[in-house]
């Protein structure tokens, strides 16, 4: 049927391409009834096709239909294909398993079922099929419905041609007749594949049109709506209906949305563009398509559909908003939109948990766009079908209700949502037209859920500070995002909620804390009572300790945020309220009438300030933690920031200026920092280009620093409040020519008398503000802080003083001297060279000290008599490192401690040794050998670790020790049972192979193959990973060492050679 005839025989009859086509069809007609009467071989399919056209009512032997012809000999010959088929796999699944079968391998094939078709079978059915659908179904679609032939092709619009250019008595019959059969066909699994990939879509259209294209008044008697009864509308219905159920929902919603064509195109001729449908398809298929976006799992098909085969482009961007503005819109045909919802956002929030990388990249963006709509269209829904159900596991964290425990995949799974929803959406800037951010301002809604689970978020961000989570960069990107985005008000009192200074509310329960997951994760358990009070006070203060140091963390980060300066500014604000208010307090105390009270007024009246005391000393304790954690350059990043700062510290020094109240008149702490306040506002002023802003919000240290200048008890801060104040009014105009000088004293001695004016050194110069000098906390002369790691300068004491100092039972005493003494062996002080034995026991008594101030300062000690002395010394340590401290005082309980200190000694005294470590170094592999078989895993490590720092530095000395090196290393890595002591053999052939370089291949020439293999060995069979991983370290220096030898870099020099 599909074999097209030679061009002799239609020779007549190509007048036109339409009048070739039907005479083809009509001679393949003919030739297939010949061969069904002529050949015998065609004997089985000619009595199935018989008994076919024997049952087939639709079939008619006289038409004068060339095309209708040729249509009914293909659907005749497709059902005596699937009749034949069926019964074949009814006669193979009935028939017993042959006794050969049984005994079959497990490599041998299963016998291939009857239907399973060959592939040049399948293509003569995809040809027939195609024709059927060209010739049967095609041409008698409405205008409109489904993609027409002459969208398709060439051929399809000449075939369209044809069919609609002879009137067809019973178009609907015809369309009803191919549609069954397809549908007939489509009962087989292996046809049905080869029908719904193929001409879905025309299937579908035709169910359509048989099922619901409406009736209109007025049409004549042939038209195909009073051809079909209301019994056949309603089994097209229902086989629609269950086509749409059964195959794969994307490709059914694909299908769908081509049947409802695109917009209508005015005045548009593009052939590719899709047409109008009828109203009727489009209602039809709207409906449709609502049915499939509302049942279970329905969301993720229409993303599929619509996303499925996407690269992640600019153009996936928009087809993620698109989807996502399908998804939010509620649809006529919903019942209601509560229903709507209800049904749909629960599957919008499953579509952030695919793990497919591009799938779920995809999918969240869909996500996220639609939680973004659906919060600013339908605030209500949103808050009810998204955002609660999202944000339940922590809620749950904040109540007590719940007893039992928030499981980790919950706490997960809600944090990584949480994460996805808020955080994920902002890499969109780029490739979305509209994103999170609505007028430049985050979505309040968004904001508020989220600032009802902060306190949990920052709760469960401390605990994964504490260990090893998969949670804490979620964690703390939704934080910093948070305080980023709320406005400023909303995030100090976050960050004030947070540090502990303003109430407790949304926490998490008292009576649950966290607790590391199975999975990296955490889980919210209940928590274990202390029976001890101590033990329980130290807990709590620990976890609040604990807790502004992590918030400390989260405010460094906003290094180009304004918050932490105001947040900073803020506490200090509050912080002269109440030095402002502690007089009143008094005031109150003093005039307080207990006898008129009752019990419950007194406690009350003295608990009161106890509470206030409470907030003082916490906040107090946040200002400590802040200053120390926090660099001054994220606090005070701007000239205003500066100035509230400043102001605040006048504000609070004029509060004592009162002499009847001042509490801080006679405080040296308030007056220090006063003059260095003062060298702060002389160092601001100082800077060049000053604007006229700047002026303007100085302005604000004009009433304090009169002030200062008329009540302050001191001269010179009177002199230079007085100066600064008349700096400020004329913006720069007036400049005293000391107030450089004037700010330095105030800050060297801020009692003393002012200078001179006339003395030579009153001139008129105005420093400018160095990169290095910071306003907020160095003067214009150097008055700044001294670094915690400058030189040890003792005041002049004499040695055995320092002696006795060295033996003080105070901590800080002891270390101090023990660091002096150790610098005069550095400097090779007299008495120090003199009392050299008397300082060694001094160094070995303090080892083993439990302090650690204590014992590595006197580590220290004894690596720099080991430096100065080598021979002497390391004898000495040698001896205590192998056998335990010799002196009489020791305790023999703690040997092994003592030895290990004695060890670091030794390793620092090695990498001091330079270029004498051949010399010095030879008894100290010995000794570190030995160490290797002591009976304690700690001391064999330490003596693996030594040897490798000594060893890089030994070069060609390694020679003599090379095979004893290399079988000691290679026994320890194959028949030690401590992994802590397998890697540090390991880590001496890495740091062996890093010290020798280039000479690697001649030192260890002989054992480098043994070591190789040793190598490889941990590679393969060592249970313990970080043993691996230091075996790989090695093996990337081993193999740097043979490149650089087998491939030398090449130079390009000259060689001049003088002949004789």
């Amino acid at each position: 049927m599909t074999r097209s005839v030679s061009k002799a025989s239609v020779q007549d009859a190509q007048s036109s391409p339409q009048e070739a086509l039907l005479a083809v069809l009509r001679a393949n007609t003919a030739l297939l009834r010949e061969q069904l009467q002529s050949e015998s071989s065609f004997e089985e399919v000619r009595r199935l096709r018989e008994e076919e056209m024997a049952a087939a009512d639709w079939f008619s032997s006289d038409t004068e239909d060339a095309t209708w012809r040729f249509v009914q000999e293909c659907l005749l010959l497709l059902l005596t294909l699937a009749r034949h088929l069926s019964v074949e796999l009814e006669r193979f699944k009935q028939t017993p398993v042959p006794s050969a079968a049984k005994q079959r391998t497990p490599e041998m094939a299963p016998p291939l079922p009857p239907d399973v078709l060959s592939v040049t079978q399948q293509k003569t059915l995809v040809a027939a099929l195609q024709f059927v659908v060209s010739l049967g179904l095609c041409p008698y679609l409405a205008p409109g419905v489904g993609v027409s032939l002459g969208r398709r092709s060439a051929f399809g619009s000449m075939v369209e041609k044809l069919v609609r250019s002879v009137p067809v008595p019973a178009v609907g019959c015809r369309l009803l007749t191919t549609t069954n059969v397809l549908l007939q066909l489509a009962e087989l699994s292996s046809l049905a594949t080869l029908v719904y990939t193929r001409h879905l879509g025309d299937v579908m259209a035709a169910l359509c049109q048989l099922g619901y294209q409406p009736n209109r008044a007025g049409r004549s008697g042939t038209e195909e709506e009073k051809e079909l009864s209301a019994e056949e509308r309603q089994t097209c219905k229902e086989a629609l209906g269950g086509l749409l159920r059964k195959v794969y929902q994307p490709i059914v919603i694909k299908e769908l949305l081509i049947l409802q064509g695109g917009p209508k195109q005015v005045g548009s001729s593009s052939r590719a563009a899709l047409g109008s449908a009828p109203t009727w398809l489009r209602r039809l298929c709207g409906q449709l398509l609502s049915e499939r976006l509302m049942q279970p799992n329905g969301v993720q098909a229409v993303v599929r559909a619509i996303l499925e085969g996407g690269t992640g482009g600019e153009s996936d961007w928009r087809k993620c908003d698109g989807v996502a503005r399908i998804l939010v819109t509620c649809p006529q045909q919903s019942a209601s939109a509560d229903t709507y919802y209800r049904l749909v956002c629960h599957q919008i929030l499953d579509l952030l948990h695919f793990r497919d990388k591009l799938t779920a990249q995809q999918f969240q963006r869909v996500a996220t766009r639609a939680v973004l709509f659906t919060v600013q269209e339908k605030p209500s829904f949103a808050q009810q079908y998204l955002l609660t159900p999202l944000l339940t596991p922590l809620h749950r964290c904040t109540t007590g209700l719940f007893q039992a425990a928030v499981e980790e995949w919950e706490l997960t799974r809600c944090v990584n949502d949480v994460y996805k929803c808020w955080l994920v959406l902002c890499s969109c800037v780029s490739c979305c037209c509209q994103i999170w951010v609505v007028g430049n301002s985050p979505s309040a809604s968004l904001l508020k859920a989220l600032e009802q689970v902060l306190p949990v978020i920052f709760t469960l961000f401390c605990f994964t500070k504490q260990n090893v989570s998969h949670l804490r960069a979620p964690c703390q990107e939704i934080l910093l995002w948070y305080l980023s985005h709320t406005e400023t008000l909303a995030a100090l009192s976050a960050l004030r909620q947070l540090a502990g200074l303003q109430g407790d509310e949304n926490e998490v329960a008292a009576d649950f804390h966290f607790s590391p997951g199975s999975d990296g994760g955490a889980r919210l358990s209940s928590r274990e009572s202390c029976s001890e009070e101590d033990d329980a006070l130290y807990e709590k203060l620990s976890g609040e300790q604990w807790r502004l140091e992590c918030l400390m963390q989260l405010l460094a980060e906003l290094k180009d945020s304004d918050l932490p300066g105001d947040f900073f500014l803020d506490l200090l604000q509050e912080l002269a309220s109440w030095a402002a208010a502690a007089d009143d307090e008094k005031k109150d105390e003093q005039e307080l009438d207990v006898s008129a009270m009752t019990l419950l007024e007194v406690e009350q009246q003295l608990l009161g300030p106890a509470a206030r005391q409470g907030q003082r000393l916490s906040l107090l304790q946040v200002l400590a933690v802040m200053v120390e954690s926090v660099q001054h350059t994220v606090l005070l990043r701007k000239t205003s920031q500066v100035v509230d700062f400043m102001v605040s510290l006048l504000k609070r020094a004029c509060v004592g200026l009162d002499p009847a109240t001042g509490p801080n008149r006679g405080n040296p702490v308030e007056s220090q920092t006063l003059s260095m306040g003062m060298g702060v506002v002389a160092t601001l002023l100082s800077g060049p280009q000053l604007s006229a802003e700047d002026y303007s919000s100085m302005a604000r240290l004009l009433p304090p620093l009169e002030t200062l200048s008329q009540k302050h008890p001191g001269v010179v801060i009177q002199e230079l409040a007085s100066n600064l104040r008349a700096i400020i009014a004329t913006h720069g105009a007036y400049w005293p020519e000391n107030l450089t000088d004037v700010a330095h004293d105030t800050q060297t001695s801020p009692h003393s008398s002012p200078p001179d004016s006339n003395s030579p050194s009153n001139t008129h110069i105005r420093h400018p503000a160095s990169s290095g000098r910071s306003a907020a906390g160095i003067s214009p002369q150097g008055g700044g802080r001294t670094s915690g790691t400058s030189n040890i300068c003792p005041p002049t004491k004499p040695f055995s003083d320092w002696l006795l100092e060295a033996c003080d039972p105070d901590v800080p005493t002891r270390a101090f001297a023990l660091r002096v003494l150790t610098q005069m062996m550095r400097k090779e002080n007299p008495e120090a060279v003199q009392a050299q034995e008397k300082v060694l026991m001094l160094f070995l008594e303090n080892l083993e000290h439990e302090d650690s101030f204590i014992y590595l300062s006197a580590i220290q000690g004894l690596a720099a008599l080991a430096d100065s002395y080598p021979e002497r010394i390391l004898e000495r340590l040698l001896k205590d490192f192998q056998h335990g401290p010799s002196l009489p005082t020791s305790n023999k309980e703690h040997s092994l401690e003592t030895r290990l200190k004695v060890g670091e000694v030794l390793m620092r005294a090695s990498r001091a040794m330079g270029e004498l470590a051949p010399h010095l170094g030879r008894p100290l592999v010995g000794a570190f050998l030995q160490g290797t078989r002591d009976p304690d895993q700690s001391v064999r490590a330490s003596s693996l670790s030594n040897l490798g720092e000594l060893c890089q530095r030994l070069d060609y000395a390694l020679g003599t020790v090379a095979q004893e090196l290399s079988s000691c290393l290679t026994a320890l890595i194959k028949t030690e049972k401590e992994a802590e002591v397998r890697r540090a053999a390991v880590h001496v052939i890495t740091l062996l192979l890093r010290g020798l370089s280039e000479k690697t291949t001649q030192v260890l020439s002989d054992v480098l193959l043994d070591l190789y293999r040793a190598l490889k060995w941990v590679v393969r069979s060592d249970p313990d990973d970080v043993a691996v991983l230091h075996a790989q370290l090695a093996l990337e220096e081993l193999d740097d060492v043979m490149r650089r030898f087998i491939f030398p870099e090449q130079k390009l020099e000259k060689k001049i050679v003088v002949l004789p």
